[in-house]
């Protein structure tokens, strides 16, 4: 058995726990932005194509005491690359600074780089070379004032880039928060999802695959490790053959914008996904959005403010709430943004609040339980 990190946005580390628990993951412990866990190499690539709250999933290789860069760089050179990638292996090193004592992060990378280099070098007289956008081998280096941390990037490109989406539309999620959302909303496959304001469709398309039981990396070209020297393909193959995931047989999955570029592109992303025709997208404001009567939860990522008057942000903020209130009776309404100002003109009772980050954009992520009537009513014909 060999010990991971799976690492993830602000606010997801319990979901991701529970998504490795689910796979079969030992020894789960959540951290700040990751979650270690423990499994051998079959875990290691279940991991990479079920995840869908993972950025990365990391392969520790080997920690030893770093005072400063010639500390690193002898330590760096005294790893037996030769075991991970050959002379003829191109190579990316990406730096993670917790300390003061360094100041750049590129530097760092830089002397990691030499330090690999110069072993092949000096044993091969070949080396290999740098390749920054699709490296063989993906270096991940954690430094903190006294040591050296080094690890593997199994996954190659992050996780978020799932493969599905190729029209973006006005800053689009990013596809883990997304499905972080989701996933926190306690939403599940089989139950009524509803999207106002859904852009380029990365929240339907997320909860789509999801019905369909699909893993969050069955749409990627591949992985990081499937480059590295010990990578098993029969192995692999048989891990996409798994079946974690139950699959909902007629997903209602809803989805409006306005704006007539999102609905082309969210189109064209559905296509690419499979879901084109199977999530009901029409072009249409919410406020006058007519939907059948039913249940469900409604997740929400309206405007942040940029490119609006406040005035105009208000207004639009409190139709939300109105929206909700007037047409939406029963349903469980979330709404994700990174204006808390504008969050209170929603005029509705919050009845759960998170902290997550969009980018580096901190957000609000509230929850509405919009009532039939009084909430006193509600709790008499709802007895729990």
């Amino acid at each position: 058995m060999k010990d991971f990190i799976a690492t993830t946005l602000y606010g997801l580390e319990e979901v991701l726990a529970d998504e490795l628990t689910s796979l079969g993951a030992g020894s789960v412990r959540p951290h700040n932005r990751a979650v270690s866990f423990s499994g051998d190499k079959k875990m290691l690539y279940r991991t990479n194509y079920h995840l869908r709250t993972a950025l990365r999933v990391l392969k520790p290789l080997q920690a030893f005491p770093a005072r400063n860069e010639e500390d690193i760089y002898k330590g760096i050179r005294d790893i037996a690359w030769e075991r991970v990638m050959g002379p003829e292996s191109t190579l990316a090193v990406e730096t993670v600074l917790v300390s003061n004592r360094y100041k750049h992060s590129g530097y760092i990378s830089l002397k990691v780089k030499d330090g690999i280099v110069d072993r092949f070098r000096d044993r091969t007289g070949k080396r290999p070379s740098v390749d920054l956008k699709d490296p063989d081998v993906r270096i991940h280096i954690h430094l903190g004032d006294t040591h050296c941390n080094v690890s593997l990037d199994s996954s190659g490109e992050s996780l978020h880039k799932r493969g599905y989406r190729t029209q973006p539309f006005k800053a689009p999620l990013n596809e883990v928060l997304a499905a972080g959302l989701i996933k926190l909303s306690g939403w599940e496959p089989g139950m009524r999802f509803i999207n106002p304001m859904c852009g380029s469709g990365t929240l339907v398309i997320e909860a789509g695959i999801m019905a369909r039981g699909l893993p969050g990396g069955y749409f990627r070209q591949g992985f990081g490790f499937q480059a590295w020297k010990d990578y098993e393909p029969d192995l692999f193959e048989s891990v996409r053959k798994e079946r974690f995931l139950r699959e909902s047989r007629d997903p209602e999955i809803m989805a409006c914008d306005l704006a007539f570029p999102a609905i082309r592109a969210a189109q064209q992303n559905l296509a690419r996904a499979g879901l084109l025709g199977k999530i009901d997208l029409v072009k249409s404001g919410f406020e006058s959005w007519q939907l059948s009567p039913g249940t469900g939860i409604i997740i929400m990522n309206p405007p942040y403010g940029e490119r609006m008057e406040e005035d105009d942000l208000q207004a639009l903020y409190k139709t939300i709430g109105d929206t909700l209130k007037r047409n939406f009776p029963g349903y469980q309404a979330w709404i994700f943004s990174g204006n808390p100002d504008a969050m209170k003109h929603i005029g509705l009772r919050t009845s759960r609040k998170l902290t997550l980050f969009n980018g580096p954009i901190k957000c609000k992520y509230h929850q509405y339980e919009l009532y039939d009537g009084s909430k006193k009513k509600f709790h008499h014909d709802n007895p729990v």
